[in-house]
């Protein structure tokens, strides 16, 4: 890959949407495409659209989308690439950066990019191959067999993946009911889980699978909803106790004058140290009275229960 230093405008060419490079990596969310368009109304599109000497379009297809819906001027910059697989990589080694991608999903872009991966491998080992039969004094040496290609292995390169969760991508990718790769989509399950209701399924009637993998799904969710709950119960629970230790030990001080000058006596504070305090007393007084406020805020009638759902302090 190479930046050849060459741009153009929109007046004075017109790119080349290629699917297998616009539909390489998962569309943009809702908010976030919406985010992107808000950006590009406000800011015009000041980042410029990568495309190959061909004018295909490499990075920068949702820009470019938003740009022709609006009647946008942008710019394009043009890249060199060996082949299409070069530019694909570079692609996507230039998104992962700004998305969250999820091994799933890396998963299968890999697995987008393997007819190309597999045919470069042959073409290497069909060049190797050749080489050794050369006339010359190379001839005479013993023959030299490469080393097979591990496709899961360079499969899993392409996109920074574990050999091993390659593999389950791959297997999923296989055998994998429906339920299973669209909860998958949906980053209802992990690899690792859709992998595994996949090997527990696959040995049973093909009409029997698509059932028992739904009910596997369903059950994952469940237990990650209660894991989930379990969390936001710690959770609360941690914070309910912050505040209960905050208050224990403010109600034990007696802020007399005599007890603060003990205090600051017995802690041989230096003068910067005491301005450090004051300041810092000053805002811890800030944030009681912000909770006193808030406090209020809340406080039930009367006649009222405290407000449902709130985690006992029994837990504490």
């Amino acid at each position: 890959m190479r930046n050849t230093g060459i741009e153009y405008t929109s007046t004075e060419r017109t790119p080349t949407a290629l699917p297998e490079l616009e539909n390489l990596l998962p569309p943009l969310s809702g908010e976030q495409s919406a985010a992107l368009e808000r950006d590009i109304l406000q800011n015009g599109c000041y980042a410029p659209i990568i495309v190959n000497e061909d004018l295909v379009i490499v990075d920068g297809h949702n820009r470019h989308q938003i740009c022709e819906r609006h009647h946008l001027p942008y710019r394009m910059a043009v890249f060199t690439f060996d082949d299409l697989l070069e530019a694909k990589q570079w692609a996507l080694d230039t998104q992962k950066g700004r998305r969250n991608l999820d091994k799933w999903e890396l998963g299968k872009i890999a697995l987008k990019l393997r007819p190309e991966i597999e045919a470069r491998a042959k073409a290497n080992q069909q060049a190797y191959h050749g080489n050794q039969y050369e006339s010359g004094p190379l001839a005479t040496l013993p023959e030299v067999h490469s080393t097979p290609v591990d496709t899961r292995k360079e499969l899993a390169a392409s996109v920074g993946l574990g050999e091993r969760t390659m593999g389950k991508v791959m297997q999923i990718d296989e055998h994998a009911p429906a339920a299973v790769k669209e909860s998958l989509d949906k980053g209802e399950l992990s690899v690792n889980q859709g992998y595994l209701i996949t090997q527990q399924v696959k040995n049973l009637p093909e009409g029997e699978q698509e059932q028992a993998a739904l009910e596997l799904v369903e059950l994952e969710k469940a237990k990650k909803e209660i894991r989930e709950k379990d969390a936001e119960i710690d959770r609360c629970s941690k914070i309910a106790g912050v505040f209960c230790k905050a208050f224990e030990k403010a109600l034990m001080l007696e802020p007399t004058e005599e007890n603060v000058r003990i205090w600051a006596e017995c802690t041989r504070m230096t003068r910067e140290e005491m301005e450090d305090t004051v300041r810092e007393a000053h805002q811890l007084s800030e944030v009681f009275a912000v909770i006193a406020d808030r406090m209020e805020g809340i406080l039930p009638e009367r006649s009222e229960p405290l407000v449902k759902g709130m985690v006992s302090l029994d837990v504490l």
